[in-house]
């Protein structure tokens, strides 16, 4: 269990915990069952949380739509201090452009509603709809100015589109305007790569959300969107997606190719693809409470690039806390790991007053 409040010196935050508003969910049931969806890997995957009747599934659901006590109670249960909280994926990516607005800005004013009430508990990022970028880019203006939101949620593809094209480059421009981080969060893999996926059953969390959201990582870099915006910051989860794993292999071939104009849409960058992800890119644990990989992700990236996350409430197992609290590191790192690397980049010092109320 972890460690008793009187023997840390240390609050725990988790950086990648979802909710979702009941007229979300609804929304989402009436798009499987009416048909209207057009995407199989959306319809496998809320299909199998929203209308598989087991004890599992219906306790996940019925937490994603609570931002009150009983998440309160959870977090106490498991040690968590202060829960980062995002529209849990495929948040509104799924709908038609207008909706899609609507929806992020709903669900925003709800966040932050819940943010007002707990202030010393909860920390809200902004859903935007990426299908329209302007209006994506004065939302999370408008959550970071007004709301007191701390970053924005985007769940990889939207419709079977990536980030690295640049009409996108609106919310990236506002992101990194605001100082605030862009959190890249795994979704269903797009159409094109699902398939092969979906017909083995690894196309959810087992293995497709780090295929899907590890290859968009990797657009986005290549596109140059960090040489764009050199103080912009991404948040990835699941300790990058495999992607520490590959940087030197990365790296060797990215020369390589552009070296020999293999590709004409890959043109040469200021910086090695590493590069970015020590100095733009930051990883959580979120669903990866395993030492040995906790310790290499720290070793490539840097002790200042990883963060702390449960994955609330799909990954709710409070026991797993104990794994982090474990780590051969010492106090200073683990407090950093735990609290100062997530204050650092979400800016939490200036959240909320102890009366509630947004600080400028």
């Amino acid at each position: 269990m972890p460690e008793a409040d009187t023997e840390r010196a240390y609050r725990r935050i988790a950086t990648e915990e979802a909710f979702a508003p009941p007229d979300l969910i609804e929304r989402y049931r009436k798009l499987i069952v009416g048909g209207a969806a057009n995407d199989r890997g959306f319809e496998s995957l809320m299909g199998y949380f929203l209308f598989n009747d087991s004890p599992r599934t219906n306790a996940i659901v019925e937490r994603l739509q609570d931002l009150g006590e009983r998440r309160i109670g959870d977090m106490d249960a498991s040690g968590i201090d202060r829960q980062v909280i995002s529209l849990t994926a495929p948040g509104v990516q799924v709908f038609d452009a207008p909706t899609a607005v609507s929806l992020a800005a709903a669900s925003n004013d709800e966040l932050a509603a819940a943010v007002r009430a707990y202030p010393d508990r909860f920390t809200g990022l902004a859903a935007v709809a990426p299908q329209d970028p302007p209006a994506a880019a004065r939302e999370l203006e408008r959550a970071v100015r007004t709301l007191g939101l701390r970053g924005a949620i985007i769940n990889s593809h939207t419709r079977g589109e990536y980030l690295d094209d640049e009409k996108f480059w609106d919310i990236f421009e506002a992101a990194e305007a605001l100082g605030v981080p862009v959190y890249l969060h795994p979704r269903d893999p797009a159409p094109k790569m699902l398939e092969p996926l979906l017909e083995c059953g690894l196309d959810g969390a087992i293995y497709g959300f780090a295929v899907e959201t590890g290859m968009h990582l990797l657009r986005i870099i290549m596109s140059g969107v960090f040489d764009r915006f050199p103080k912009l910051e991404i948040v990835v989860g699941h300790l990058g997606e495999a992607i520490p794993y590959w940087l030197f292999r990365v790296d060797f071939f990215h020369r390589g190719i552009v070296e020999t104009g293999r590709y004409a849409n890959v043109k040469p960058l200021l910086k090695k693809p590493s590069d970015y992800m020590k100095e733009n890119i930051y990883v959580t644990t979120s669903g990866m409470a395993w030492e040995p990989v906790i310790m290499y992700a720290r070793s490539v990236l840097g002790t200042d690039r990883v963060l702390y996350a449960m994955d609330y409430p799909y990954q709710f197992v409070p026991e797993e806390v104990a794994v982090t609290d474990n780590l051969p590191i010492s106090g200073d790192e683990k407090k950093a790991l735990y609290e100062t690397n997530a204050q650092r980049v979400f800016g939490l010092q200036d959240t909320a007053s102890s009366d509630g109320s947004v600080r400028p």
